[in-house]
């Protein structure tokens, strides 16, 4: 696949930290107006700054901030130091939209169903951590010894943090002395575990096209200008016809499938286009090779 141009790479740069201020606003809105008002548990270093506030009053957004202080050290080793840039925005971020949520006196949402307000608001942060990993971020806290046993483990960030949260919530008992307050905390670290993997494999799901047309050239050429993907032409034989003919393969992400459908129609509506869903994608534009 050729190299892509310079300037598609520092495009990004931005939208990188609109996607961690969106996804810290997730998590700290899912945390504090749906499983803190029903004394819900949860896992990471926000369940353990949780648990404080339950047991001491301490507050949430002051224990985030205290805590995630001596894991930025050890990211910034072995996760570098864009992640380190990344996971201070995001660790400041996060304790802001606590603190402001905090401050709020707004009443508990959905008191005849605590249960539900759980889910929901486990789906709710649960996507907003997906965000912010999905750009190579973090809003701290057991998000960083996520990525760091990802980097060296074939293992989804979401079954790690459900492996790790487990022990977190288990500590529950030591507050509230109830096996039922466990349950609902693995029922909900459980369903926030699915929707980081739910968001980072939605994100980064990828497509790998096959186009062959006779105006290849042209299309090649608008993908690159338009889309700024990479194109690669290959080298092939109509058996039918005996004659060459010139296949374009294109790697992108799902959700410029239908940009692409697009521009193909609007060159050569008689163009054959074969689209599949690839596992991984690897390399510059996608996935970092680990």
């Amino acid at each position: 696949m050729e190299k892509l141009p310079e300037f598609s790479l520092k495009r990004f740069y931005w939208k990188d930290y609109l996607i961690i201020a969106l996804g810290t606003f997730m998590y700290a809105l899912g945390v504090t107006q749906f499983i803190m008002p029903h004394h819900f548990v949860m896992g990471g270093l926000t369940g353990a700054a949780v648990l404080f506030n339950y047991a001491f009053g301490l507050p949430v957004s002051l224990m985030v901030f205290t805590m995630n202080a001596l894991l930025l050290l050890a990211s910034f080793k072995v996760l570098g130091l864009e992640f380190l840039v990344k996971t201070i925005v995001g660790v400041g971020m996060l304790s802001a939209f606590i603190g402001m949520f905090e401050s709020f006196q707004w009443q508990p949402i959905m008191t005849e169903e605590p249960l539900m307000a759980g889910l929901i608001g486990a789906i709710v942060a649960g996507s907003g951590v997906g965000l912010v990993m999905s750009v190579n971020g973090s809003s701290g806290g057991t998000d960083i010894v996520v990525l760091i046993i990802n980097k060296y483990r074939n293992i989804t960030p979401g079954r790690t943090m459900l492996f790790v949260d487990l022990v977190i919530v288990s500590s529950s008992f030591l507050i509230f002395r109830s096996v039922e307050t466990i349950v609902f905390g693995i029922i909900i670290i459980a369903v926030m575990a699915t929707s980081v993997d739910w968001v980072l494999n939605g994100i980064r799901q990828s497509v790998q096209f096959f186009i062959f047309s006779s105006r290849y050239e042209e299309i090649a050429t608008q993908i690159n200008l338009q889309l700024h993907r990479g194109c690669t032409v290959l080298d092939g034989v109509g058996w039918y016809s005996q004659r060459p003919q010139k296949v374009l393969l294109v790697m992108a992400k799902r959700t410029e499938s239908t940009s692409i459908f697009r521009l193909v129609k609007q060159i050569d509506s008689n163009a054959f286009i074969s689209q599949s869903n690839v596992v991984g994608v690897y390399g510059q534009g996608f996935d970092r090779m680990k």
